[in-house]
This record gives C-alpha cells, structure tokens and sequence, in this order.
C-alpha cells in the first residue's frame, strides 16, 4: 500500500507562483511513477503532469505546458509541481497520484494510488 501527502497549496494572485510537493511511503518510491491531477468543482479530475520512476521522461497536459514543471526527488521520496505563471483557471484541488507499472498516462484510471488532495486557488 502507497500513502501520499501533498502540501504546497494556497491562495494567490493570478501570475504568481506555487510548488506542490507529495510525499510517498509504504513502497519503495524509485518504482513508482508519479502524475499530478487537477479537479475544479463540477468538473472531472484531468491529469496535468507524469513522471517516470527515474525523472528522466515527463509527460504535461497542452493547457500547463511551458508554466508547470513536475519533478521529484527519489532520495527524499517526494515528487513537485512547481506551478507558474498561475491563472484563475487553474484554481483547483490538485491532487497526487502514483502507479507501481510505471506507466504515464493522463488518465486517472492509470494510477491506483492517491493522496487527499491540496487546494490551489488563483485570484484574477
């Protein structure tokens, strides 16, 4: 069993900036991969960044491309979603995910494990 945290949420101003962090215990972390999901209310949760097991490929959604960079650190067990250039669309709760396969996907279907969740909310 896999047990995610995520910390890092909060309020800011349209073009700022947040870094999310998760982190993971229960399985060895360098055999998972990572994703981060967003869910806004009424909306279904939609994926918006994966990780390999080793950081070396990356996968984002067009609609973070070139703001968000999601990385992680397998000696502290932790993966990132550094987000910039933050808009009022991406208010959201922002949610952690992992896969013990080490697949990539952006589905949410592609990840059995999930941490509660951290809230980002972005003012215009």
């Amino acid at each position: 069993q896999v047990q995610l945290v995520e910390s890092g949420g909060g309020l800011v101003q349209s073009g700022g900036s947040l870094k999310l962090s998760c982190a993971a215990s229960g399985k060895t972390f360098s055999e998972l991969s990572m994703a981060w999901f967003q869910q806004a209310p009424g909306k279904e949760r939609e994926g918006v960044a994966s990780i390999s097991r080793s950081g070396g490929v990356t996968r984002y959604a067009d609609s973070v491309k070139g703001r968000f960079t999601i990385s992680r650190d397998n000696v502290k067990n932790t993966v990132y979603l550094q987000m910039n250039n933050l808009k009022p669309e991406d208010t959201a709760m922002y949610y952690c995910a992992a896969d013990g396969r080490g697949w990539l996907g952006l589905t949410s279907d592609t990840y059995g494990y999930w941490g509660q969740g951290t809230q980002v909310t972005v003012s215009s």
